[in-house]
């Protein structure tokens, strides 16, 4: 029996070591941070939103993953932080809550390389951050973060610059015809950049949160808004009382759609609800993969857009203070 000792000791310490493992591990740990939760979710859209506890600083969690994915975690904050999982490989994340750019990422060679250039250009204002992503997908078009960067520097942000975010990407998807989502974020990219105070909104079919059909061609009152928001962005649920008092406000010359972008569908049937919304809800789990957030080129949340009878864009993506403005500019009383 003495002779099978090595290969049975061998496989216990490739078992402890996670050599076998199947799943993702990412643990952390935050200073300034004590307990509460953190969102995350999968890039490419084929992991949803899902929560993760923070308890005294420390947080851990592990997901068996059979393809590299690229994590977003979400703070409180909203600051997103991107983080690279593979099967049977461990993270490690350490920073401060109140310097969360600074944020260290160990293990898997691009969250060190990212963390390397995130270090970098903590300190950089907007405009210079832009020319440092831009050199940095030109620089690494393979990055597993390319599409990450190009998505969150270039579209959604308050001025997006659709223009250079296609070239960037088309950089990417010449170097890796495969990169995930690369075609799709191109399109979208290309619609987005067709929208335009003026046009014309995009027609669309979808279904809302209690199957009732909603078309493009039922927003035919004098004023029409299509407000996107999801629950964890305070700044979008902050307004949808204020939304609810201008409704009322101006009757049948003004209709509102709401799309909501959360992963939980029950969760967002359940506050609408609560909140005795009477219009449509679109809401159906795929957070920015609903196809009728791609269809009408809205980018942000919030986000809106808002139309005449016919169906002409007067305006869209205006922060929250502005949009309701803009409402009642166009139906005085």
């Amino acid at each position: 029996m003495k002779k099978f000792l090595p290969f049975y000791l061998f496989t216990f310490l490739l078992l402890s070591c996670g050599g076998n493992r199947q799943s993702f591990l990412m643990e952390g740990d935050f200073k300034g941070f004590n307990q509460g939760e953190l969102y995350i979710y999968g890039f490419d859209g084929t992991h949803g939103l899902d929560t993760v506890a923070v308890v005294k600083g420390h947080f851990r969690y592990e997901i068996p993953l059979e393809d590299s994915t690229l994590f977003v975690l979400v703070f409180p904050n909203y600051t997103e932080l991107p983080v690279l999982g593979a099967k049977g490989t461990t993270v490690k994340v350490e920073g401060d809550a109140s310097h969360l750019r600074e944020t260290k990422i160990k293990g898997i060679k691009d969250n060190e390389e990212m963390t390397d250039f995130r270090r970098k250009t903590s300190g950089q204002a907007p405009p210079e951050l832009a020319q440092s992503v831009a050199k940095f997908v030109k620089e690494h078009p393979t990055s597993p973060f390319a599409p990450y960067l190009i998505r969150k520097y270039f579209v959604q942000t308050p001025q997006p610059d659709y223009a250079t975010a296609i070239e960037l990407m088309n950089i990417v998807q010449k170097v890796n015809p495969a990169v995930s989502r690369g075609k799709d974020m191109i399109q979208r990219m290309e619609g987005l950049n067709s929208l335009k105070d003026g046009g014309k909104l995009p027609a669309f079919t979808a279904t809302d949160i209690n199957g009732r059909t909603v078309k493009s061609s039922d927003l035919n009152a004098k004023v029409n808004l299509i407000y996107v928001w999801a629950s964890w962005s305070l700044e979008s649920t902050g307004i949808l009382q204020r939304l609810q008092i201008t409704q009322k406000k101006h009757g049948d010359d003004l209709k509102i759609v709401y799309i909501c972008l959360d992963a939980d569908v029950k969760a967002c049937r359940r506050k609408m609800e609560r909140d005795s919304v009477k219009w449509s809800t679109i809401c159906d789990g795929r957070m920015w993969d609903t196809p009728v957030v791609r269809t009408i080129g809205l980018s942000n949340v919030p986000d809106n857009i808002i139309t005449d009878s016919h169906g002409k864009i007067i305006a869209h993506s205006l922060n929250n203070g502005d949009m309701i403005t803009k409402i009642d500019q166009l139906l005085p009383k």
